[in-house]
């Protein structure tokens, strides 16, 4: 990458907005009340300590990262500070994980305001994305209260944007090397995506739908020789480059400005780009049984190698005004994401044991660009009563445009032995050249609330009002289209075998163009290219907080929500479209109780009921086609979950800089919904599926803790120790689908039944700990050094079938260090070390298959891949 791409990189981003906040020295007195949780609002909310302070006096369960932590850690986005939470992981390419469950039960708030998601795959925007440069505080609720959204299983994030102690300017610079991805020769990448339209995005436009097809139904359009030559903009050829160092450029300024004599405008404006090269090579397997009397074998034995280029951009830009008990805020924040996949796959598929030198390449672009306009505002009328509102607009577009798929196999036609590595041999027919186009688009989202406090009775001597209530409404609207449409490479002639040079195909099919070997035909199901998505939330709610005494406080919720859903979709070769009508009501009752034992001690009691809604690609109405055949299809018929949660916990707080913390958790979830991997209808290939199970039951500890070394000596008294650990068991039962799918067929004659399972995506214990050593020199400038550490256990990545196990995600042992040092009173630097154990990922087929297995070189791996050591180095200066 080279340098001159940030500095024109500026000229293309967008983003968002926060408000300048005052901070004042902390005070018992000055405190407020939001959302029915006591907040010390004199405090700076940035410091580690502020934030266990305020998970102290919280009346439901919360905890944050603060923008000190974030800082200390090395964290330079949201999903990397939110795994340093109790129980909180993060899974390869899935999001992130709460008490062992998958990413669909988690929620996403941005200063309090609903988000979507900006990728079906994911519930909530990849969290990566979002940089730490402007964020105050990560809240993590993990115990449901009414003015929260309804769906609510694992936890409610909400980032917070950074307030501003005062004015600064801040520009940072970051280059990394990776042991495995860094200085590779032959790095494959798409043709021209290391180029400047490539590294702001711009190459999406080369890969769009033709004109002649773009804005009609498919019928199968076949294109003239001059069409297939001239409306396709993207090149099947592939780059060899040596990939670069990963680099990244920030730059954040806060300023405020006087207004008046107590008001004052803040302004805020971060940038940030960055540009990854990412290299993975290992297994990709699949299974599945043949019937009693035979044996699970395989499916496909491949060896992938998968090249990623991603370019990583966004900028924030905000304005927020500040007068006494007056606060209007308004933001946006742009971010894109742009990840050009190569992905080369060596061996057999569709149990074609004797075919072992198939090879098949994906040329893939993923793209996503989201836009969030919020405008917020709250006035304290007087002691008694305040108001606030919000609200927001987004526009949310994700694209695979102009994927390509080429087939052919590493065997000489003529002579009959293997071809160089760069060589395959193919004919033109079948299905071996294929484009696919996918657009999840955002026709509209918007999110918004209103909320109205008030205090009654007589404070006294007393620091709160003894009731407190709050009612408010809150609710989105998110309205998507959904295109998924296919062109084959065909022919009018029967072709003959012919070798190409698989990185520079272009030429040949040039050729083959001309001459009429080849022409593009349009493939799509003209009843299944199109779908759209409607869903409207809306929510009321009332809670009152009674403070009996300065010990208690109980927190009574109430949610009325009403979920519109309609997916409009049409079955394989239908002739008309389905109207899938989910209109629901909820009632989610929900209730907190915390007792402070004395200044050091809480003991807390929660229950709430709350539902679970699907990922999109859960309940999307197609079937996502990958070259593999290991298939997506959703499930529209899925129901959302309904979630009984209970909670139990104790805290202790030695000092205002440790904490010690157990609590006890258990949750009843109706119509868990669950991730599948079954053999395809067809016979060939394999199907990832979602079906609702019966009920799940979970119940676990989770325990957690930050102490001074300096307890044990003196000489330790630099050291903090911070762990957290949770332990969790769960139990499934099966939904009648569920058994359909999973139970085999000769069950039936034999009378024998399904082993009992956990949930699928739960996991029985998650570690998360970190050892710091802080100094301060002899011009009082901090060092800090940290050593983090991560890992959770083995959980079921997808359920099997027809006599498999259930595939396993293995435990991935994590360890970073990080070291911050502030050279000068403007220079800092942070030097981090990530992943350095370099552990294997890997997803297994488990050992208690219903049949004997006869694996490829006994080799029981669904996927497996190293990621590499990183070494990164950040420069910053601040004026």
């Amino acid at each position: 990458m080279k340098i001159n791409k940030l500095s024109i990189a500026v000229l293309f981003l967008s983003g968002s907005m926060f408000y300048a906040q005052e901070t004042k020295q902390d005070t018992i007195i000055k405190e407020k009340k939001i959302d029915g949780v006591v907040i010390q609002g004199s405090s700076n909310k940035k410091t580690e300590t502020a934030v266990l302070g305020e998970q102290r006096k919280a009346i439901i369960q919360k905890q944050a990262v603060s923008a000190e932590e974030i800082s200390r850690k090395g964290i330079s986005n949201v999903e990397q500070g939110l795994t340093k939470v109790t129980g909180i992981t993060t899974v390869e390419g899935r999001g992130l994980f709460v008490r062992g469950l998958e990413e669909r039960y988690n929620y996403l708030l941005i200063n309090g305001l609903g988000s979507p998601s900006n990728n079906p795959f994911q519930k909530i925007i990849a969290l990566k994305q979002f940089p730490t440069d402007v964020v105050g505080k990560l809240n993590i609720y993990k115990t449901f209260n009414s003015n929260l959204y309804g769906d609510f299983a694992g936890a409610t994030f909400d980032i917070e944007t950074l307030t501003i102690d005062k004015p600064f300017t801040k520009v940072e610079f970051s280059v990394g090397v990776n042991t495995l991805s860094t200085f590779r020769n032959n790095f494959k990448i798409a043709e021209g995506a290391d180029g400047m339209n490539g590294y702001l995005g711009l190459n999406s436009k080369d890969r769009r739908l033709p004109d002649e097809i773009r804005n009609s139904r498919p019928d199968n359009y076949k294109f003239t020789p001059g069409q297939s030559l001239n409306s396709f903009k993207d090149s099947w050829n592939v780059d060899n480059v040596k990939s670069m160092p990963n680099t990244s450029i920030g730059f954040t300024t806060a300023q405020k400005v006087k207004m008046g004599d107590t008001g004052n405008l803040g302004i805020l404006f971060s940038l940030n780009q960055g540009s990854k090269f990412e290299y993975k090579e290992g297994d990709n397997h699949q299974f599945k049984g043949q019937g009693q009397g035979s044996f699970i074998e395989n499916m496909n034995f491949l060896n992938r190698k998968q090249y990623n280029y991603e370019i990583e951009s966004s900028v924030l830009l905000g304005l927020g005004y500040k007068n006494k008990g007056t606060n209007v805020n308004l933001n946006a924040i742009y971010l894109q994401n742009v990840n050009n996949i190569i992905e080369d796959n060596y061996g057999y598929k569709d149990g074609q044991v004797l075919n072992k030198t198939t090879f098949f390449r994906t040329n893939q672009l993923d793209i996503s660009r989201f836009l969030d306009l919020q405008l917020t505002a709250s006035q304290k009328i007087n002691e008694r009563h305040q108001v606030k509102a919000g609200a927001s607009y987004v526009i949310n577009n994700y694209q695979q445009p102009d994927r390509k798929i080429i087939e052919g196999n590493r065997i000489d036609p003529t002579t009959g032995t293997r071809l160089s590595d760069e060589n395959i041999a193919m004919r033109y027919g079948g299905n071996n050249i294929i484009r696919q186009y996918l657009d999840v688009d955002s026709r509209f989202y918007g999110s918004a609330f209103a909320e109205y406090q008030l205090s009654l009775g007589e404070k006294g001597d007393r620091k709160d009002f003894p009731i407190q209530i709050a009612v408010g409404y809150n609710g989105f609207s998110d309205f998507r289209k959904t295109s998924y449409r296919f062109i084959f490479g065909r022919t009018s002639t029967s072709s003959a075998p012919f070798v190409i040079n698989i990185d520079t195909p272009q030429d040949v099919f040039n050729a083959s163009l001309r001459n009429g070997d080849l022409y593009y035909q349009e493939g799509s199901d003209v009843s299944q290219f199109y779908s759209s998505f409607y869903q409207i939330i809306n929510g009321g709610y009332a809670n009152v907080n009674l403070k009996p005494s300065d010990s208690w406080d109980i927190l009574l919720g109430a949610r009325y929500e009403n979920d519109m859903t309609l997916i409009r979709y049409s079955e394989q070769s239908a002739e008309n479209k389905i109207n899938l009508d989910k209109n629901k009501d909820f009632f989610l009752p929900s209730l907190s109780v915390k007792k402070a034992l004395n200044n050091k001690n809480n003991l807390r009691f929660s229950f709430s009921k709350t539902v679970t809604r699907p990922i999109l690609i859960e309940t999307m109405p197609i079937t996502y086609i990958n070259p593999d055949n290991v298939n997506i299809v959703g499930n529209p018929a899925i129901k959302n979950s309904e979630n009984y949660n209970f909670d139990l916990k104790w805290e202790y707080f030695p000092t205002n800089k440790e904490m010690f913390a157990v609590n006890l958790f258990a949750k009843r979830i109706d119509n868990a919904i669950e991730r599948s991997l079954v053999a395809s209808g067809n016979a060939t290939g394999s199907t990832i599926t979602f079906f609702n199970a019966k009920k799940a039951d979970l119940f676990g500890i989770e325990l957690e803790g930050i102490f001074s070394l300096g307890r044990i000596s003196e000489a330790l008294r630099s050291f903090t120790l911070g762990a957290n650990a949770t332990i969790m068991h769960s139990d499934v039962e099966r939904s009648q689908d569920q058994l359909n799918m999973e139970r085999p067929d000769w069950f039936a004659l034999t009378g024998e039944t399904l082993r009992k399972r956990g949930l699928q995506g739960a996991s029985p214990y998650t570690i998360n700990a970190d050892l710091k050593y802080e100094l301060k020199n002899r011009n009082n400038l901090a060092h800090t050094f940290s050593l983090v550490y991560n890992v959770s256990g083995s959980k079921i990545y997808a359920t099997g079938g027809a006599g498999t196990d259930n595939y396993y995600e293995k435990p991935f042992n994590q360890i970073d260090f990080v070291y911050q040092g502030q050279l000068t009173k403007n220079w800092n630097v942070k030097f981090a070390v990530q992943n350095i154990l370099d552990s294997k990922y890997k997803i297994l087929i488990g050992d208690k298959n219903y049949l004997p297995t006869n694996f490829e070189q006994g080799n029981n791996t669904l996927t497996n891949y190293y990621r590499g050591t990183t070494f990164n180095l950040t420069v910053g200066y601040t004026f």
